[in-house]
């Protein structure tokens, strides 16, 4: 089960960190350690050489309190319940924090969509989404792409459940096709939302991005987006990772070509103008930067790491990527300015919300209102988590937490207990 995982107990050790600074009864808290509902469901999909093949999917729903859950679902071979349920509470405060309308959940199936084909990928889908559909909709559980999923997935899913329900429901689901009722500005949001929260990190540190350099580790979606994103604005990227590997070069990368040989290629490797030293991961994250991004996996930053980094700005992507040995360190060292998981990546699930609600109305914004909006919203929860922390004296991600759970923990206040 879930308390066994690392992961699971980091997202409790933060959690708990912050139960001393929010003035509620101890007894709202024993209500967000554990999720409020977990779904575990098998799912038989028949192969392309004739074979059936058994997978595992979960759901979990940490909070229904705000509103309908929100969160990613992911394929992969790594899933795990700990780490789904970690990441449903992260999603609770994030959603918190950015002040949405929502609670916090989190999805996965345990497979590798990288060795399916494109039909099996759809089988899985399709089935999975058939098994799940008592367990959500558009006022229950919203779900969203991650790691392993794309729109293509999000179609699948929207197309299932219209169809088994008989009702043409595209806000069941966000992170869809243009095509299909999703919204303009969704694939790029979270990194494009790294950035602003860097832009505004910046200011406080008196850094310009222009002549900065940046070290991004996770060259998918987020990682790729945000190092697109701070090339354009002037910054040198001069390290970047991927699966394939960990490179530095000190001059720069040329990272819209890098982005072109990953769209055909789906990883770095063989990228013939890399020109670049192929590092270990304490000598990546030990490079001399501005602006330090981890954008992959959780728990890529360690006590260890955290010692070493050479970082003016650390700007989290990825969801946890920090473990509770590294936030010791990082509280201690002041010239490090930290901007927190659940504040710097929200960009993804602010845009998630706008679509959500365009498929509500029915009525779809510019590329130009929705990044205007994605800016108000996240820019507003950086100044208000920042004036938050000198106000209190606290660290960012203690204020993050802060302001996030307290959310949370007194709209489960107010509502109270059923009888």
């Amino acid at each position: 089960m879930f308390e066994n995982s690392p992961f699971y107990h980091q997202a409790l050790a933060q959690l708990n960190s912050v139960e001393d600074k929010i003035d509620l009864p101890k007894g709202v808290f024993e209500r967000l350690r554990v999720p409020k509902r977990t779904i575990t469901v098998s799912i038989p999909v028949r192969m392309d050489n004739g074979e059936t093949k058994m997978f595992l999917g979960t759901r979990v729903q940490h909070s229904l309190t705000s509103g309908p859950g929100k969160g990613g679902l992911r394929y992969s071979p790594h899933v795990e319940a700990g780490e789904v349920t970690a990441l449903a509470m992260l999603m609770s405060w994030k959603c918190a924090l950015v002040n949405l309308p929502f609670g916090g959940a989190k999805g996965g199936i345990n497979c590798d969509p990288a060795k399916m084909s494109l039909g099996e990928n759809e089988r899985l889908t399709r089935r999975f989404t058939q098994e799940i559909t008592p367990f959500i909709g558009p006022n229950t559980d919203v779900m969203a792409p991650d790691m392993g999923t794309n729109e293509q997935t999000m179609a699948w899913i929207y197309d299932t459940y219209s169809t088994m329900t008989g009702v043409n429901c595209p806000q069941i689901i966000t992170g869809k096709p243009v095509a299909v009722f999703g919204t303009l500005g969704r694939r790029t949001a979270t990194g494009f939302g790294v950035v602003y929260c860097i832009e505004e990190a910046a200011k406080e540190c008196g850094l310009k991005l222009t002549n900065s350099t940046a070290v991004v580790q996770g060259f998918g979606n987020v990682g790729s987006v945000t190092a697109q994103a701070l090339h354009d604005r002037g910054a040198k990227v001069i390290g970047i990772a991927d699966v394939s590997g960990n490179y530095i070069r000190p001059s720069g990368f040329n990272v819209p070509a890098m982005i072109a040989h990953m769209e055909k290629h789906r990883t770095l490797e063989g990228f013939e103008n890399i020109a670049a030293d192929k590092v270990t991961k304490e000598q990546f994250f030990a490079q001399q930067c501005d602006i330090m991004v981890p954008a992959a996996m959780e728990m890529q930053i360690n006590g260890e790491v955290a010692r070493n980094l050479k970082c003016r700005i650390l700007a989290e992507g990825a969801n946890g990527p920090c473990t509770a040995d590294a936030d010791v360190h990082l509280r201690e060292r002041k010239d490090i300015f930290l901007i927190p998981d659940i504040l710097c990546n929200s960009g993804g699930v602010i845009v998630s919300y706008f679509e959500w609600v365009q498929g509500i109305q029915m009525y779809f914004w510019s590329a130009e209102e929705v990044d205007n909006k994605l800016q108000q919203l996240i820019r507003r929860a950086f100044l208000t988590t920042s004036q938050f922390a000198k106000r209190r004296g606290y660290d960012m991600r203690t204020a993050a937490l802060c302001l996030g759970v307290f959310k949370v923990a007194n709209e489960k206040h107010q509502r109270g207990l059923f009888p």
